[in-house]
């Protein structure tokens, strides 16, 4: 284009420079996979993209993210910019793979990375939709290799909560708010509920399923979230009157649970206590 068209390209908008010597089109600007490459090009290699940037590469929903995370050798001292965080590890080439023709981390340990060091509540959501789905012998090997990333990782920190997170993960939530809720009931000191409990007539024929549930004490915790329950309000209030028939209680948890828990921690205090009692 020449250098007086790339000015007047930036200039008029067209053209975007998020970091030095890297442009892109501004159409293009919130596509993840245009920044990923445009991160590689600022940084130079060696370098893979990692952590929260390759799940979402890989297809990890709850770990899409505006910033985007690479990690260089040890050697190489670059610092984070605006919208790029660098991260400075271990890897080996055979630790590097290509996908969509962009150099990053495969999913195990990315995640085993993510788990040691990322947000704790979305690296969580982010395990369990890596295990959704997956049929017994994937989820057990998919875990399994996740364990042995974190076995042969060299930076110790982080390690007991990531064990503590994979230990934890069932893979069986249906989104990620339902994932933090359960990391919020289980952090909080509740015993660990089991996921999408399934409640049978006589004949074993599904009446309804609930997302999460101590059976023992016949206490249920539903997540009401926007899209799945507006305009559903009777419905539940129904379904909560015929599961309270059949001896159970019924918890209900939203968006705002999840940014200031006391409520709900109350009214499940309140539950437990009185099936205690």
């Amino acid at each position: 284009m020449g250098q007086r068209a790339v000015r007047e390209a930036l200039a008029s908008g067209l053209l975007t420079q998020p970091w030095r010597g890297v442009v892109m089109r501004a159409n293009d600007a919130l596509k993840l996979k245009t920044r990923a490459e445009a991160a590689l090009l600022a940084v130079a290699p060696p370098v893979v993209l990692s952590g929260q940037t390759s799940l979402a590469l890989h297809g990890i929903s709850a770990a899409e993210g505006s910033a985007i995370h690479v990690t260089v050798p040890y050697e190489r001292r670059i610092k984070s910019k605006p919208g790029l965080v660098v991260h400075q590890g271990y890897y080996r080439p055979t630790d590097v793979i290509e996908l969509d023709g962009l150099a990053t981390f495969p999913i195990d340990l990315a995640m085993a990375e993510f788990l040691c060091d990322g947000d704790r509540r979305t690296a969580f959501a982010a395990l369990d939709e890596s295990l959704r789905g997956l049929p017994p012998d994937h989820f057990g090997k998919l875990r399994e290799n996740i364990r042995g990333r974190l076995d042969d990782r060299r930076d110790r920190r982080g390690i007991h909560r990531a064990l503590t997170l994979l230990d934890l993960a069932t893979g069986k939530a249906e989104s990620p708010p339902e994932s933090i809720l359960r990391l919020v009931v289980v952090g909080a000191g509740f015993p660990v509920p089991e996921p999408q409990y399934q409640i049978t007539d006589f004949d074993g024929r599904l009446i309804y399923r609930l997302d999460m549930a101590w059976p023992s004490r016949r206490i249920a915790l539903e997540y009401d979230g926007y899209a799945a329950h507006e305009n559903q309000g009777d419905y539940d209030a129904e379904r909560d009157s015929r599961m309270t028939a059949r001896g159970w209680l019924t918890i209900r948890a939203a968006a705002e649970d999840l940014r200031d828990s006391s409520r709900l921690l109350r009214e499940l205090r309140e539950a437990f206590r009185l099936r205690s009692a």
